[in-house]
């Protein structure tokens, strides 16, 4: 499986990505930069490229997802709660293509501010 580095300011996260369409989409797009968006306890950011929505897309997802919003055109990180959860699930705002995890500790994104630019890139 291909891997992703996932920079902003001090923090370095590494994530897997799951072989979808998607993912294969977005792997390809890399080095992607951007800027933060702050939603509850998700990160998210636009990128150049329009996705439809994948038959598996889904709102409830993990800690530590990775999901493209396909309304929205952006790269998206789930860390915990958004504003839209009824629990400790994290939850997109419409369905999202999950195409990735974080490998280690997604919740130091809780030290992300909007406006902090975000740096994808390939992992070697």
């Amino acid at each position: 499986m291909d891997k992703i580095r996932i920079e902003t300011g001090d923090i370095s996260l590494v994530a897997e990505l799951n072989g979808s369409d998607t993912a294969i989409s977005i792997y390809n797009m890399l080095p992607l930069r951007g800027t933060a968006n702050i939603w509850g306890d998700e990160v998210y950011f636009s990128i150049p490229v329009h996705i439809e929505e994948a038959q598996d897309a889904r709102q409830e997802v993990g800690i530590g997802d990775l999901g493209f919003w396909p309304v929205g055109d952006a790269f998206c990180i789930f860390f915990g709660p958004t504003p839209v959860s009824t629990s400790e699930i994290p939850k997109a705002y419409s369905p999202v293509n999950v195409f990735g995890h974080i490998q280690g500790d997604a919740t130091e994104l809780r030290k992300v501010s909007n406006g902090d630019e975000i740096k994808v890139t390939k992992e070697i």
